[in-house]
């Protein structure tokens, strides 16, 4: 696995894996549906963007997903992200989160990294536990999916958390 900066050369394993996939759909909590020039124009916006971190998880040039950090330098802290749709249980995932929570902290001199999950990703819930991150409280309701309800879940790591 390698944690690589996007390209615009992605935008086409973007789309077929991710935006139009049911089960990403879900757990990312979106209903809008994708073309390639979105893909395009989203990896551009995310080039020139000083505020956003964001690598590409791929596996022999594979694009798999990808981690983002989404950055506000005058808080010091950032809202993380993470989608991946293929090598679960590989630990793609736990080391993608890793190598971002290293360049918050140590890179960017961030204090705090906060994210949001459904309450039905049970494997996200744990490996974001297990790489230190604390629920602090729940957005009741907060994605209506097939005719459910369903919680978000907030959780942060600290900088001075001992992870």
């Amino acid at each position: 696995m390698e944690l690589v900066p996007l390209r615009k050369e992605f935008a086409q394993a973007m789309l077929d894996g991710g935006p139009n996939n049911d089960e990403v759909n879900r757990f990312t909590g979106t209903h809008a549906t994708f073309t390639l020039e979105d893909c395009e124009a989203y990896i551009e916006r995310t080039l020139n963007d000083p505020d956003r971190y964001t690598r590409a998880i791929t596996e022999d040039g594979k694009y798999l997903g990808e981690v983002v950090l989404t950055i506000n330098p005058h808080n010091r802290s950032a809202g993380m992200r993470i989608v991946l749709w293929d090598g679960f249980g590989k630990g793609y995932g736990s080391l993608a989160i890793k190598h971002v929570l290293d360049h918050a902290f140590h890179e960017r001199g961030l204090h705090r990294v906060d994210l949001e999950v459904y309450d039905f990703n049970d494997r996200a819930i744990h490996v974001y536990k297990k790489l230190g991150f604390r629920e602090e409280g729940r957005l009741r309701d907060a994605l209506l999916w097939d005719g459910v309800f369903h919680d978000a879940i907030v959780m942060s790591v600290l900088s001075t958390d001992n992870i």
